[in-house]
């Protein structure tokens, strides 16, 4: 029996977050744990979910940072590993007035880039209800032909893949090789999310509705698209619904799609949920849930650190 509700595999990695000037005029940036499939693992501990971490970082400062923070929330990190050899990824994230985010990298390679197959840790990943993916691990090699290895292991095993996608245009050579590469896992993808912002890169179709249907013709068995403020829509077999954003005041929009996609997550592998079984109704309780924990998260500011727990988001859809 699986023990394990959600495996995350991918990159993890610091936020460096714009967070105001020193009386000399410097620039601030405040130092936060980030990385997408890191995020997801975490939001699901936080609801109470068990989570798992697969990936790499470097064998420094922000690598032990970053695995500490991991095991601090609960996250097993057996198959984290630290590398010697290279660099924890760096982002250095501007937020304007409104919350929107510009990313700079550095990563020229970052650890992250470099798990290879014969690092993988299998059997963590034979033991997750879910494995969940994201793209950045796709943008280099030897990342990318472990990202693939790992979701033939997991579907082997009988999980549930997830993958969301998130597009950095400064990783890629060019945007019609991010297309191709991040395309190249929407066969394997049984639960799958972008944002507004891509789904013409990822489907074709700039259009939500018609992105969702696109994922879901393609084999997608829960499709969902986030829409900023004004909420969320996902899809499965049985037709899409849309639900509308919760209003919140935003201090940083930094993980809030991590954290709408890990509590659907959570709410799938803590429930057994079918996604070929799911009607309107219970898609629409999925979407409202998740989209509490997005709102949540937007008050504050960093990722990680922003994300709330199950009674915070029980107690925010009563009020």
């Amino acid at each position: 029996m699986k023990q394990t509700d959600v495996t995350a595999f991918g990159e993890i990695l610091i936020d460096f977050t714009h967070s105001g000037t020193a009386d000399n005029g410097a620039v601030l940036f405040a130092r936060h744990p980030g990385g997408a499939p890191g995020n997801v693992a975490v939001q699901v501990a936080r609801l109470g979910g068990t989570a798992a971490f697969l990936g790499k970082a470097g064998n420094d400062m922000h690598g032990q940072f970053l695995a500490d923070t991991l095991k601090t929330e609960g996250v097993n990190t057996e198959g984290l590993l630290l590398d010697d050899r290279h660099f924890t990824t760096l982002a250095f994230v501007s937020v304007d007035e409104t919350g929107e985010r510009t990313f700079s990298f550095a990563r020229k390679p970052g650890a992250d880039t470099q798990i290879s197959a014969d690092e993988l840790n299998r059997a963590q990943i034979r033991d997750g209800k879910i494995f969940h993916a994201g793209s950045l691990s796709l943008t280099h090699e030897p990342a990318r032909s472990a990202t693939l290895e790992a979701i033939r292991e997991a579907k082997a095993a009988g999980a549930l893949v997830s993958y969301d996608p998130n597009y950095r245009a400064s990783l890629w050579n060019s945007r019609q090789e991010a297309m191709e590469a991040m395309r190249s896992l929407v066969p394997f993808a049984d639960l799958m999310k972008i944002s507004d912002e891509e789904t013409e890169l990822l489907t074709g179709k700039a259009d939500p509705e018609e992105a969702l249907q696109a994922l879901l013709d393609a084999g997608v068995k829960f499709a969902a698209v986030t829409l900023g403020a004004d909420g969320a829509m996902a899809g499965t077999s049985a037709g899409i619904v849309k639900v509308p954003g919760i209003p919140s005041p935003i201090a940083d929009t930094n993980g809030a799609g991590d954290s709408f996609w890990g509590a659907i997550l959570w709410q799938f592998a803590s429930r057994d949920l079918n996604p070929e079984e799911l009607d309107p109704a219970r898609t629409e309780d999925l979407l409202r849930f998740a989209n509490a924990a997005a709102a949540l998260t937007v008050r504050r500011p960093g990722a990680i650190p922003a994300m709330p727990d199950r009674e915070a988001v029980e107690t925010f859809l009563a009020a």
